[in-house]
């Protein structure tokens, strides 16, 4: 729902970053995979509880995430470079919350287990529809040039990075946020299939 104003003021920024990234020879897809791997450093980080090293892996794997995208941009966006982005975005989002659920099975797994749950709600209505949107060549104007069209809703990117922030700062109250994040996420995925039904049909 965010993410539309977020790109708006994050892509001169990013654009100044990932000009110089180019001038030193670094790829799209390089910092795609370094994005990933630091991101993962997150499910130790928070299986010791270190909750503050957590966020901070978070925080630089959507930064790369969003990097990754304009250094393509500034060269040429690749289908392998659109397919390991977002390949690896859905692995870290959900390794997040399986590690909540290790740190305190008692209190986080059922939770945990229903935001994945809904993740695949949220996950499988945009791949879906971004496969049907590239056979007929609909495009997006609201996020510009992306390797996969990006079907909008309630709980997106910003979204999503919001909430992982909050569960960090305070993990005490992740199993209530869980429950609550989840069901905005099947909101977004009932809006989603009802948007992509009156597309297609």
């Amino acid at each position: 729902m965010l993410d539309k104003y977020f790109i708006k003021q994050l892509r001169n920024p990013l654009i100044k970053v990932a000009s110089l990234a180019v001038r030193l020879g670094i790829t799209a897809n390089q910092t795609t995979m370094f994005g990933f791997v630091v991101g993962m450093m997150s499910l130790p980080a928070l299986v010791y509880e270190r909750y503050d090293l957590a966020l901070i892996f978070i925080l630089i794997n959507r930064f790369m995430d969003g990097l990754d995208g304009a250094i393509a941009r500034l060269k040429k966006p690749t289908d392998l470079g659109g397919y390991l982005d977002i390949t690896l975005d859905f692995i870290f989002y959900s390794a997040v919350i399986f590690g909540f659920s290790l740190v305190d099975s008692v209190n986080n797994a059922v939770a945990a287990s229903f935001l994945i749950f809904s993740f695949m709600g949220t996950g499988s209505s945009f791949l879906a529809f971004a496969i049907m949107a590239e056979k007929r060549e609909i495009r997006s104007l609201d996020y510009g040039s992306k390797s996969l069209f990006y079907i909008g809703g309630l709980t997106e990117g910003a979204e999503t990075i919001g909430f992982y922030i909050f569960v960090c700062l305070f993990p005490h109250h992740f199993a209530t946020a869980a429950w609550l994040f989840g069901a905005l996420c099947w909101v977004t995925t009932c809006t989603r299939l009802y948007a992509g039904y009156r597309t297609l049909k």
